[in-house]
């Protein structure tokens, strides 16, 4: 056997679940939910919680006092904790494949080379490795293509025959057809319901189907995207990894408040919060940024529902957050209206440049090092956490009445020293 290349997804199972499991060791075995912000719904579920017929989305309110009663145990959703480990899980993958794709928070695309035997033995290896030195479950799908490396994480997911690890290139062509053949249409990745609807219209039921269909016709039905799925599914692989970059395409920070505000000076206190930790974002990733997005927006289940939202352009690229914040309160505040009652705020930063690269030199300035508000900032709330200082409104304030709900949050115990796990030996 030949080495072949092999795309391989490197699937977290119940990911937010199993977070809180690795410093919770007493929720292995019991069915856990994580719910959505402000303690809403259930957006993650235990296989022990989905096997009491616990739905996702389900209302936490509605559900709380039966599932409560089933020995459920719900934890609000600690993002913070999450972003880490899925920060430190691409870390990780990266030591075994030099192409990645972070696809979602606990999703990752990698290439893999060598022969189907050779490429398994990664994979079981980056399993052992990222439950060892991370402490969570992954499943791994392996086929030429994404569309089918999708298909195989189901089937590593549901057969524990394979111990979490499918490589569909291990089966025959008769086998992957007989696979193929057990897929709805619809199950197949890129494949929405209503176009699954149309397929199956034209007798098109199952995966296979689809593979064997005419590829030029289905362009003519559906287009280009959908003809690639076609390809996709026959081991033809027509959507490249899309690498992983350090910097980020856009900066944003947009969170539902626990209880809706009125006030001109609570909205401009958020501006001031999340114009500040987004600058911090920005020296970090050494950016500056070009443009910025602001929206203000109240609940759209009321009546005279509004979302006021507005772009700007910086005259120079910046990562000053007086700057930043100036501009956020110049631009949105005359809009905001102290009658609403706004649910939602959201600041986004886009169109970054090197810093490095925005160094001018004005031989007529007589202050040639300003004030650096930014670095002085980040050297202070490195040292004493985030919360210790801030700019006008956002400074020596800490919970806010707006801020999200999450009365059953778990320790951030990766990201803040104040709240790391402590560990009793017998």
């Amino acid at each position: 056997m030949s080495d072949l290349p092999s795309i391989a997804i490197v699937d977290a199972n119940n990911f937010y679940v199993s977070c809180e499991r690795i410093f919770d060791p007493r929720l292995e075995g019991k069915p856990v939910v994580v719910l959505s912000n402000n303690d809403g719904c259930v957006v993650a579920r235990s296989q022990e919680a989905k096997a009491l017929g616990i739905d996702m989305a389900s209302p936490w309110h509605s559900i709380a006092a039966e599932a409560t009663a089933q020995g459920v145990i719900a934890r609000s959703s600690n993002y913070e904790l999450y972003g880490d480990l899925s920060a430190r899980t691409v870390e990780l993958l990266g030591r075994y494949t030099s192409s990645q794709e972070v696809y979602s928070i606990d999703e990752s695309f990698i290439r893999l080379t060598g022969t189907p035997p050779q490429v398994s033995a990664i994979a079981r290896e980056i399993r052992i490795a990222t439950r060892k030195l991370i402490g969570l479950p992954v499943s791994i799908g392996i086929a030429p293509s994404k569309t089918l490396a999708k298909l195989a994480n189901r089937g590593s997911k549901t057969a524990p025959a394979l111990l979490g690890v499918c490589n569909l290139a291990a089966y025959s062509p008769a086998q992957l057809t007989s696979i193929l053949q057990s897929v709805e249409v619809g199950q197949v990745w890129g494949i929405g319901g209503r176009t699954a609807k149309k397929l199956i219209g034209l007798g098109v039921y199952t995966a296979a189907a689809l593979r064997d269909a005419d590829a030029a016709g289905i362009r003519r039905r559906f287009g280009v995207v959908q003809e690639r799925v076609v390809q996709e599914l026959r081991g033809i692989d027509c959507l490249p990894l899309e690498e992983v970059h350090a910097d980020r395409e856009q900066i944003q920070f947009s969170r539902s408040f626990a209880i809706p505000i009125s006030t001109v000076p609570e909205l401009q206190e958020v501006l001031s919060v999340y114009t500040q930790r987004a600058s911090a974002r920005l020296r970090r990733q050494n950016s500056l940024a070009r443009l910025m997005r602001c929206y203000a927006s109240t609940s759209p289940f009321q009546d005279e529902h509004v979302t006021h939202a507005v772009s700007l352009a910086f005259p120079d690229p910046t990562d000053d957050p007086v700057v930043i914040y100036r501009a956020a309160l110049t631009a949105l505040g005359p809009q905001l209206q102290a009658h609403r009652q706004y649910v939602r705020v959201g600041v986004s930063l886009h169109e970054f440049s090197s810093r490095d690269t925005h160094a001018a030199l004005d031989i007529f300035d007589t202050n040639p090092a300003p004030f650096a508000a930014g670095d002085v900032l980040d050297s202070i709330t490195a040292k004493y956490g985030q919360e210790t200082l801030g700019l006008g409104l956002a400074g020596f304030k800490s919970n806010r009445a707006w801020t999200m709900r999450r009365n059953m949050v778990s320790p951030r115990a990766t990201t803040h020293w104040d709240e790391l796990a402590t560990v009793f030996a017998h």
